[in-house]
């Protein structure tokens, strides 16, 4: 079925396109973006389940920018009343006059700026899902969390509880301007499960997900992930600390995803080029990474929780190769940054709401696949660890230092999986040693959405990694 977009955005539409008409007459470029997003959380444990008419993503409210003097400026509001529309626009007008005004006055040294492009663009994407969230039976999908989440605790004897989330949006935006009118509707979806076993005093947690560009259906799938988690979380209660060192390592595509998105995720955001914080810059048309590493970003190179139609600015979504055979070759781009370096925006500026500024942010980063299999991988490793299970990663865009904090490894010596498992692991290093080190890439990739970025500890938004399994050299400790 498909996503049927907003009745609301599309009753507010007609007086919208008036607003900018009357904005037109002060300011040289005016556009709106208006957002209408409805979803549900649940959260289950042993011991409380709360239900929410709200996620991450769930907002409803319009921000309107414009552009006069090189000056770009933004205004934004929920309460909105076409019958006082005079009234709306004589604000908005004082609120960013104001603005303006306290720029020039203050002699505060801005980014002089072009006006933006406005080619017209007429868009209605409405994405097919196989359920929506606002028609989801939540009593029945309480009822099937909390089973899940006691059917983890009931059948083994060392888990002591078993948190199960399941979170769905639908996602309605509307970008308009003088010469754009662009509607998109679509749902995602993403659930957790995240058993906690005790043994001898001890206490370890494992997780397992799923997420997809889809509806609430796929959280039935949480059953299965949770048998899955319910062995990790009992292996890491025997697992050791790892002896500190080198070693050949052997990434799960969840561990490639986060490589991905830590090595080269902020580091080539390139309003950080704007800003002279990314070493990446420097790095264009060089080699960054091993011949098997070309990596893909963009909402359009992969379909899962971070892939639209258009983005926050009214750019057309797309795939960017950002690495290709090792080579750095471009960055992502937010439209007023694009203009600011003179390059091309590529879909990838993202408002954590309608409150919050425009960034250049990653969508979907992802490592292409290669042409070994695991189990060749496997036996060409004399000393080292597959690694599995994502925890938390950061980097230093400005230097290329990397640091992944990754749930478990397992022992690989002389080309055979010893049964030994040590967690929790950290691996650091540069990240043109780390890429350029990958020697053996899988056919196979795999995707995962069920977590989000932050920008400076800040604007959170939906972002999904992975690729193959990888072959490399890294630190560990």
């Amino acid at each position: 079925m498909k996503a049927i977009f907003s009745e609301y955005l599309n009753t507010i539409a007609p007086a919208m396109k008036q607003l900018i008409q009357g904005l037109q007459e002060r300011y040289d470029y005016v556009s709106i973006l208006s957002t209408d997003s409805i979803g549900f959380t649940v959260m289950i444990s042993q011991f409380a389940k709360s239900v929410s008419n709200s996620t991450m993503t769930t907002e409803r409210g319009n921000v309107v920018r414009v552009y006069r003097n090189g000056l770009y400026s933004e205004y934004a509001f929920n309460q909105f009343d076409a019958e006082n529309m005079d009234e709306l626009k004589n604000n908005i007008i004082k609120a960013l006059d104001e603005q303006l005004a306290l720029l020039e006055e203050t002699n505060t040294a801005v980014y002089e700026t072009p006006k933006l492009s406005d080619e017209p663009i007429q868009l209605l994407e409405e994405m097919e899902t196989g359920s929506m969230p606002e028609t989801t039976n939540l009593e029945k999908l309480v009822d099937e969390l909390v089973s899940i989440s006691n059917n983890a605790v009931e059948g083994n004897d060392n888990v002591i509880d078993c948190m199960v989330r399941g979170a769905s949006t639908h996602v309605n935006k509307m970008f308009l301007s003088a010469n754009r009118d662009m509607r998109q509707s679509y749902v995602y979806t993403q659930g957790m499960v995240a058993p906690v076993a005790m043994k001898d005093g001890r206490n370890e947690m494992s997780y397992a997900s799923v997420s997809g560009r889809k509806g609430p259906e796929i959280l039935t799938q949480l059953q299965e992930k949770m048998r899955d988690a319910v062995k990790v979380s009992e292996k890491l209660l025997d697992a050791d600390a790892i002896e500190p060192g080198e070693y050949e390592i052997i990434t799960s595509p969840e561990v490639s995803g986060l490589i991905a998105h830590e090595a080269f995720g902020h580091g080539v955001e390139m309003d950080m080029f704007v800003k002279n914080r990314a070493l990446g810059k420097e790095y264009i048309n060089k080699r960054v990474g091993s011949d098997l590493v070309t990596m893909h970003e963009g909402a359009l190179c992969e379909e899962e929780v971070a892939s639209y139609a258009f983005d926050d600015e009214g750019t057309l979504a797309g795939d960017t190769v950002e690495i290709q055979n090792g080579i750095l070759k471009t960055g992502v781009c937010d439209a007023l940054s694009a203009l600011r370096l003179g390059s091309k925006a590529t879909g990838n500026g993202k408002r954590e709401s309608f409150e919050h500024k425009v960034y250049t942010r990653m969508t979907n980063t992802i490592f292409d696949s290669g042409t070994d299999t695991l189990d060749a991988m496997i036996a060409s490793v004399k000393n080292g660890y597959l690694l599995e299970g994502m925890k938390s990663g950061m980097e230093d865009p400005k230097h290329w230092g990397i640091q992944c904090i990754v749930e478990r490894g397992y022992e690989i010596k002389d080309g055979k999986l010893t049964g030994k498992v040590v967690a929790p692991i950290v691996m650091t290093g540069y990240v043109p040693d780390l890429l350029g080190s990958i020697s053996m890439a899988s056919t196979d990739r795999e995707v995962f959405g069920s977590g989000a970025c932050g920008k400076g500890h800040k604007e959170w938004v939906k972002v999904s990694d992975g690729g193959p399994y990888l072959k490399a050299k890294a630190r560990l400790g």
